[in-house]
């Protein structure tokens, strides 16, 4: 099969991309496929990948490390004279291919805009459809579907930067872009004067303010309508920011997870019951945090989870006895957008 991976963007976490996007194209190579793996943003200018297939046989294989803090998108437009968000000859490469495998995490590759797009030309990827993506992408619109099917999660309030202003903040309190994942832009705050420091960094102009709950943070992946084992998360300083995710030994990740079995099940319950809520597809990862006294609440959906070495997806895979390649295999082919 010819599969292009798409990857990169013009996203905060668009390093994070790359490195799933590597391990990715690494295991179908191995799988037997040709791949091509692409930078959706800069297509042919980002020399790192350029646009060509490779197949196990050749010996070639992709690379790369993320760096410890996000990127600076304005360095990265500077490469590329028009503004578009999608190049036109990746759009023709993904045209030709079998199939597209979505390695993107954030903006168009979260939001269901992406997919949008390969709808209207018939190209069949990988992952939720449109609008899956786009509810569980946006998360005021995911918490309030939640909240409306009995699905407990912090309550939070919305607010439009550039229409309004911040006002009736209870703290302690967890400010988070609407539409980032990765923990990007996410800051815990304890008071007035720590709220107007965050701001001057918000680049978003969409914000929750969510009530801070403190407890135990567990992540649930699913696959094909099956929870996966349980990963607690257990970050080594502060909280699983940007930074404690993606360097290695910066978090501690137990998997199965120390639960009792009658709490695991109902926290694999949740997930599920997460997942179908905002219509996602084959795959997904649900992240949690539960109180000492045993009350879940559900963070937020992740549509396009993390593949990298550190990922929880693939970690939670493992243990359930599914390797990294056929993790790649089954989201490859048992994808179940309509397309």
């Amino acid at each position: 099969m010819k599969v292009v991976i798409l990857a990169g963007g013009l996203s905060p976490e668009r390093e994070i991309s790359f490195s799933s996007g590597t391990h990715i194209a690494n295991a179908l190579m191995e799988n037997g496929h040709e791949v091509m793996l692409a930078d959706i943003y800069l297509g042919s200018l980002n020399t790192m990948f350029p646009l060509e297939y490779h197949q196990k046989k050749d010996g070639y294989t992709y690379s790369y490390m993320i760096s410890k803090k996000e990127p600076n998108l304005e360095e990265v437009k500077l490469l590329k004279k028009d503004k578009s968000l999608i190049s036109e000859e990746v759009l023709m490469e993904c045209k030709k291919a079998d199939k597209v495998f979505l390695a993107l995490h954030g903006s168009i590759g979260e939001n269901g805009k992406l997919q949008s797009l390969l709808d209207i030309y018939g190209i069949s990827y990988t992952g939720s459809s449109a609008l899956g993506s786009m509810l569980a992408m946006h998360k005021d619109v995911a918490k309030r579907l939640m909240a409306f099917n009995g699905i407990i999660t912090p309550k939070w309030k919305y607010f439009h930067l550039e229409r309004e202003g911040i006002k009736g903040v209870s703290y302690p309190c967890v400010l988070k872009p609407c539409s980032n994942g990765s923990s990007i832009g996410v800051s815990m705050l304890q008071n007035e004067e720590e709220l107007q420091d965050a701001l001057k960094n918000v680049k978003d102009s969409e914000i929750i303010m969510e009530g801070k709950i403190n407890g135990r943070e567990f992540s649930v992946g699913i696959l094909n309508g099956e929870a996966l084992p349980i990963i607690e998360i257990i970050p080594k300083k502060d909280f699983y920011n940007y930074e404690n995710k993606y360097q290695e030994g910066y978090t501690e990740e137990i998997c199965p997870a120390h639960l009792k079995e009658e709490k695991a099940k109902e926290l694999q319950d949740i997930a599920l019951k997460v997942h179908r809520t905002l219509h996602l597809g084959n795959y997904s990862r649900i992240d949690f945090i539960m109180r000492n006294d045993g009350l879940i609440y559900c963070l937020e959906a992740n549509s396009l989870p993390g593949m990298t070495p550190l990922s929880l997806l693939p970690k939670a895979g493992a243990v359930k006895g599914i390797s990294y390649n056929e993790l790649c295999e089954k989201i490859l082919n048992e994808s179940d957008n309509l397309n």
